[in-house]
């Protein structure tokens, strides 16, 4: 039901910590930063101007949610933020914590009033799991801090989110991440005794993914597996090494790991490159692996917009029906629909040209602002708006042949900016010849 103890024995989680790791406990764990000064990444919240930081200067946290790949420190940064501020630490794990778990947690915390209830995996949550929290959190009861792998927005409900403030926690950069496997092999109480020099981070970089836990528990499985040399006693660990060593001993499917970002990015590029076969086998491995298959049906719901669009509107479509009906069914009998749909959109016409659109609007607004709104545009519920011209001069379109009036509906100053370009694919031709009969040589069609 948890993890570690329900809650600790003093105010805080801080005695986890400061006891040090429990004998054998794997590198990982005895990495794992005592302080927010020894944390690593993530400067952007608990650097000296992080907003987090702010808040523990400040003396108090609101509930939060915590957004990030695996093995960036979100369940580090939860402990070591309730050390900070010396509060009361209930934690549970959204794999095996039911409704009764969460009401346990709550009742304990109405006597100990500022606990922080740190709930890994929170979009494993249900509905009703997350319906339970909602008051407690509301009255203060808990302050809430949920880890997640996945988008809140699409896994927390929509009450518990407003509650929250979400926070991205970024991936760790090489420099980090090199940073980590020096201080190991310096600092580890075990490893520091041994004779150990990096010649190349390269694999143990790549193979890691960016999880610094992977990285720290490679990096102990390549000390502990590799052959010193047998004059000088040094163990160099090399690139070759590492891939090596790293075959014998990594899972092939980490659902949790980089593997997880890894192989739906072959399935992504593999529909967006119109091989509905690799797209089948990546779908296997996930579905062999136990990936969530809400995940793969967002995901192709995404690709439905952005790499195939109006060549093909009807992608979208089968891809938002995809994802209510392993929504509602579940495994095994959603990898049917799922396969359905990946042979569908792999095998579709293709154009990202409203993705291509979007980013160069937004771009343009980033760049210049946002321009006025042209004055026929503009609504005009008041006398005032009336007199100053608001609305006057709009074209009805429907008021004119063919439903359309040739009039301006961009800012003076971007008059004739064109962000849409039409892919070259039959529903597309189609529709850059509707534009070019609309408005003649203005965009260029």
């Amino acid at each position: 039901m948890t993890t570690g103890s329900l809650f600790d024995s003093e105010p805080s989680a801080s005695t986890q910590h400061t006891a040090g790791p429990r004998p054998g406990a794997p590198l990982a764990e005895r990495r794992r930063p005592r302080t927010l000064d020894e944390y690593a990444g993530q400067q952007h919240l608990v650097g000296p101007q992080g907003v987090l930081r702010r808040y523990l200067n400040a003396g108090r946290i609101p509930s939060l949610i915590l957004w990030g790949p695996p093995g960036v420190g979100k369940t580090t940064l939860a402990h070591l933020l309730a050390d900070a501020l010396q509060l009361p630490f209930a934690a549970l794990s959204a794999i095996n914590a039911g409704v009764k778990d969460v009401r346990e947690v709550i009742e304990k915390a109405k006597s100990r009033r500022g606990t922080l209830l740190f709930i890994d995996e929170i979009h494993r949550f249900s509905k009703s799991q997350q319906d339970a929290l909602l008051g407690a959190v509301e009255q203060g009861v808990v302050t809430l801090i949920g880890a997640t792998t996945e988008n809140p927005s699409f896994e927390v409900i929509p009450a518990l989110l407003s509650r929250a403030q979400v926070y991205v926690l970024e991936g760790l950069s090489k420099e980090v991440l090199t940073e980590l496997v020096d201080k190991a092999l310096a600092e580890d109480e075990i490893l520091k005794q041994k004779k150990v020099r990096v010649a190349d981070y390269n694999a143990l970089l790549t193979i890691s993914g960016g999880d610094a836990r992977k990285l720290l528990n490679l990096l102990e499985i390549v000390v502990e597996a590799g052959t010193p040399d047998a004059k000088t006693g040094e163990l160099v660990i090399t690139d070759e090494m590492v891939q090596q060593l790293a075959q014998q001993h990594l899972a092939r499917y980490d659902k949790g790991g980089e593997m997880h970002y890894d192989v739906i990015s072959a399935f992504i590029k593999s529909m967006r490159g119109s091989d509905p076969n690799a797209a089948l086998y990546w779908l296997a491995v996930m579905l062999e692996g136990g990936e969530d298959p809400k995940f793969i049906a967002r995901r192709m719901l995404i690709l439905a917009s952005e790499d195939i669009g109006n060549a093909n509107p009807n992608a979208l479509i089968l891809a938002q029906s995809c994802f209510q009906a392993v929504t509602v069914i579940g495994l095994p009998e959603s990898d049917l629909i799922l396969a359905q749909t990946v042979v569908y959109l792999a095998t579709s016409v293709k154009s990202n040209a409203s993705y291509v659109a979007i980013n160069a609007a937004r771009a343009l607004v980033r760049q210049q602002g946002v321009q006025p709104v042209p004055i026929p545009l503009r609504n005009a519920p008041t006398k005032l708006m009336k007199q100053l011209g608001y609305g006057q001069k709009y074209q009805y379109s429907h008021d004119y042949d063919g439903n359309f009036a040739a009039q301006e509906f961009l800012p003076e100053v971007l008059s004739g900016t064109v962000f849409y370009h039409p892919g070259n694919n039959g529903s597309e031709a189609k529709i850059r010849e509707r534009l070019k009969g609309w408005w003649g040589d203005k965009y260029r069609y």
